[in-house]
């Protein structure tokens, strides 16, 4: 197993120099001049010239290349053309909001996708079975932007003044604000990874109020991630249960399911002891593949509900030619799905001891 793990940590870094290249060299091709992007009719030719020279687009591409893998071997990621600040101080601005929508969407998605796979599985062709599944498909269908509009409208406006409102938009009422960490500890002149991480954990809405022991804040919080995690999660959903009830369906007619039930052993425990180990490898392939795939940004859920997320930034970045920004987040969602797919490979061991044996 250490072995497994060290020789996929050793291909993490070719994989991000790889991803990083691609990144680097696509962004460069995109159709338009940064310096337009950024000035609009204010362009001038000597403005350009100015703005190149400034940011060293004037050089080759392979030059620019070989600066930026030295400033990022210092974890220097660069500075944003389009707000002039460091590209590590946004990214800890909204990676926490992101991971945060993550998590939530993904722990909704599986539990709930989950329960209604099992459910269905265990009595196939079925009325439950049908009604389950036509849920899941309706689940799919549904485009992100207008559940997150109806579910917002209904909460927010419909169930407005009455226990079950929830709040429509923004990561928290206007009336909180976070602590600054680097404060609350005392820290001052942060440089480098420290930095980063403290105002990481200071932009998280969640890790700050638990840190700070603000719990109103963390009520707050939890309750304006509700709507979007629901909406964002449901394509999650339908799809692990689907792939829940369907491979569940399959394992069920096992012969050593036969055995088990054979020998008296109760039908719950054959398929929480027996069943759902096989059940939970492909689940769990789904599961990292839409935790990598949410970690990338939730552009429509994040623009409906204004949140500070990951994915509008980037569509931003995009659209102004902010060349350091786009390569900043995309290194690091690289590095996390990488990480995410190790994880997901090492669940495979748990769950089943022929991986361990190969």
């Amino acid at each position: 197993m250490m072995r497994f793990l060290a020789r996929r940590l050793v291909l993490l870094l070719p994989v991000a120099i790889g991803i990083l290249l691609v990144t680097f060299l696509i962004v460069r091709l995109i159709p338009g001049d940064p310096c337009v992007a950024m000035l609009g009719e204010r362009a001038t030719e000597a403005k350009c010239e100015d703005f190149k020279d400034r940011y060293g687009l004037n050089d080759n591409i392979g030059v620019q290349f070989v600066r930026y893998m030295g400033n990022m071997v210092q974890g220097d990621f660069g500075e944003s053309i389009r707000f002039t600040r460091p590209v590590s101080d946004i990214i800890a601005e909204r990676l926490p909001m992101t991971i945060e929508l993550t998590l939530f969407a993904m722990l909704f998605s599986t539990t709930v996708g989950i329960f209604l796979g099992i459910i269905s599985a265990l009595k196939p062709n079925s009325i439950t079975d049908t009604f389950t599944m036509i849920v899941a498909n309706i689940g799919v269908s549904m485009p992100v932007f207008w559940l997150g509009l109806m579910l917002a409208y209904f909460f927010a406006l419909v169930l407005k003044d009455t226990p079950f409102y929830i709040p429509p938009s923004g990561r928290l009422s206007a009336s909180v604000r976070l602590v600054n960490l680097a404060d609350f500890w005392g820290l001052e002149n942060l440089t480098g990874l420290k930095r980063f991480v403290v105002y990481f954990i200071s932009n998280s809405a969640i890790l700050n109020s638990i840190i700070t022991g603000n719990w109103a804040t963390l009520k707050d919080a939890l309750w304006h991630l509700i709507l979007p995690s629901v909406a964002v999660g449901t394509i999650p959903l339908a799809i692990i249960a689907r792939m829940t009830r369907s491979t569940l369906v399959e394992v069920m007619q096992q012969d050593y399911i036969r055995t088990a039930r054979a020998k008296g052993v109760r039908e719950p425990k054959i398929v929480r002891k027996h069943a759902m180990r096989n059940v939970m490898i492909p689940v769990i392939t789904i599961i990292g593949i839409e935790t990598g795939a949410l970690l990338s940004g939730a552009v429509l859920t994040e623009t409906v509900f204004a949140l500070p997320g990951v994915g509008t930034m980037l569509v931003q970045s995009i659209l102004s030619r902010d060349y350091p920004v786009v390569q900043g987040f995309t290194l690091i969602i690289a590095v996390i799905f990488v990480g995410i797919n190790l994880l997901v490979d090492i669940s495979y061991a748990y769950l089943d001891p022929r991986v361990r044996l190969e």
